[in-house]
């Protein structure tokens, strides 16, 4: 009586098996837009995996570090995610505090980022350095420090918005390290130099390539680009001599990653020199362990940060809504 009852379930098993297994050879990895862009590093990146893991490696795309964080609170616990790779250590400790994250459990004492590294939940894959990047052909005399970019009056800036974009955090954070309680009176400065604000980095650097602007809010490896990929010097970072503000991009495991095997493997493979090869001539930023190769000249001719300026992800998470808000403010006047 029992036996056409057994079969039935038995074949539902033997269908459903192939499904169970491909989603144990899945990863699926949320970041941002340029990482997953044909020039960014994500298709090489999944290539390069893939090979490795025999795994089907996805990636899901947000426009910035700043979307990913809330698009991980509009979730909450029903995410896809296995990993995020992309938020800055101005957003590690609020993406802590959210619960999203398990401890990496991945060795990172080869990793050369300057000032090490300590954090059982995140690891970082790149870094650089905020910049005013300009054009020589606009600008023949950029400011030499942030006191003076902010008086100066040889053209407009295009910036992002620190509540969609890390770079635009960013900045904020950048004024608010230089001027403490002071940086309301220097945010409304800022606005006087600021020809649009827009939600992600590739819309106003889109603008400043296309000339519609002669200086966007970039990093000091951006140079290397048009250097490298396009043959020219023509675009250059200001040197500010009280130091650029410093980020730090990382990638960490989800509760879900946590029952992916191929969730550690990833995080390790992203500091071994297959990923950091990678990183310097396709996201265009700094890598944080050994690659294989010598870094390209044009890495050699970049701006050289006098002091790296950093907050500590703890004192961003305490304060980011009130100088946000201090910002807008500032800003709108």
């Amino acid at each position: 009586m029992h036996r056409p009852t057994l079969s039935i379930l038995s074949a539902a098993i033997l269908l459903a098996w192939p499904q169970v297994a491909a989603a144990e050879d899945k990863l699926t990895v949320y970041t941002y837009e340029s990482f997953t862009s044909e020039w960014g590093p994500g298709p090489q990146v999944e290539k390069a995996f893939e090979a490795e893991c025999g795994c089907d490696l996805e990636f899901v795309s947000v426009a910035d570090g700043v979307a990913l964080l809330n698009r991980l609170r509009l979730e909450g616990g029903r995410s896809d995610a296995d990993i995020v790779l992309g938020l800055d250590t101005n957003l590690t400790a609020e993406a802590k505090a959210g619960g999203f994250f398990v401890p990496h459990g991945v060795s990172t004492e080869a990793l050369t980022l300057p000032g090490g590294w300590s954090d059982d939940t995140f690891v970082p894959f790149d870094y650089g350095y905020f910049a005013v990047i300009y054009d020589t052909e606009a600008i023949a005399k950029p400011p030499s420090s942030m006191e003076a970019f902010l008086d100066g009056d040889n053209g407009k800036i295009a910036i992002q918005d620190p509540r969609t974009s890390t770079p635009g955090l960013g900045l904020m954070l950048w004024i608010r390290k230089l001027y403490g309680d002071n940086a309301p009176e220097a945010y409304a400065r800022l606005s006087e130099r600021v020809l649009t604000v827009t939600a992600g980095w590739s819309e106003s650097y889109g603008l400043f390539t296309a000339g519609e602007v002669p200086m966007v809010l970039s990093y000091t490896t951006s140079p290397a680009y048009h250097m490298i990929a396009e043959g020219t010097e023509r675009y250059r970072a200001a040197t500010f001599e009280e130091g650029h503000y410093m980020q730090v991009e990382v990638a960490g495991i989800t509760k879900k990653g946590a029952d992916n095997p191929h969730a550690a493997r990833f995080l390790a493979f992203m500091i071994s020199p297959a990923f950091q090869d990678i990183i310097p001539e396709t996201n265009w930023m700094l890598p944080v362990a050994p690659t294989s190769e010598p870094l390209d000249p044009a890495f050699g001719k970049l701006v050289e940060p006098a002091r790296a300026l950093l907050f500590t992800p703890e004192e961003v998470a305490e304060n980011r809504k009130a100088w946000v808000d201090e910002w807008l403010r500032a800003m709108s006047k």
